[in-house]
């Protein structure tokens, strides 16, 4: 997990004090009870997969009522007193946010990291833990940027989530909440792997 940015502190008045943070900081911070915790900058990889797949989900969800989004939108997971920034969500019908803001969504339904060596555990286990608590999401998935996996969680009921894992040999990646694939050597373009 990353270090925590800033002394811890609790309550609403945290809260609003994170907000008003957010609003001027050079770099995005995420929120996790209280601890103001900043994210580390991308690398090549990390924003040309995000890029990628957030060009093929826009063309393919054109006129079907869902919408994608890509890394500056904040997801609000109340029970867990938390604020992520997911690098590419998905939202079916309107978007709801959090009170009046136009940055802060509540109604996700499929999230999508991509991995890094200092988060990737954080990303299994901890945030997916917050993730799925959140009602509307269906899928969860994650993406490697040393290689050519994936990791896809789709809710089977509100306790059980099913694992499918993608390889170099599979052509497409499916969601399963929606009527659409896109293929993985398009979600790779243009990403170069680091030598073994």
């Amino acid at each position: 997990m990353p270090r925590l940015y800033r002394q811890r502190a609790a309550g609403h008045s945290r809260t609003a004090q994170y907000f008003a943070l957010e609003q001027t900081a050079e770099h995005r911070s995420e929120y996790h009870h209280g601890a103001i915790i900043p994210l580390t900058g991308g690398t090549l990889n990390h924003n040309r997969i995000a890029g990628n797949l957030f060009a093929l989900l826009k063309a393919a969800l054109r006129g079907t009522g869902a919408s994608a989004f890509i890394g500056d939108l904040r997801v609000s997971i109340p029970s867990h007193d938390r604020y992520t920034y997911p690098d590419v969500l998905m939202i079916q019908g309107d978007p709801q946010f959090l009170d009046d803001r136009t940055d802060t969504i509540l109604n996700p339904s499929v999230i999508i990291e991509v991995l890094s060596k200092s988060t990737q555990n954080y990303d299994r286990g901890d945030k997916f833990l917050a993730y799925r608590s959140i009602p509307s999401l269906q899928e969860y998935i994650l993406i490697d940027q040393y290689q050519i996996h994936l990791e896809q969680l789709s809710k089977l009921d509100d306790r059980n989530w099913n694992l499918r894992t993608y390889t170099a040999p599979e052509p497409t990646l499916t969601f399963t909440s929606l009527d659409l694939a896109i293929a993985i050597a398009d979600l790779y373009e243009d990403v170069t792997f680091p030598a073994p």
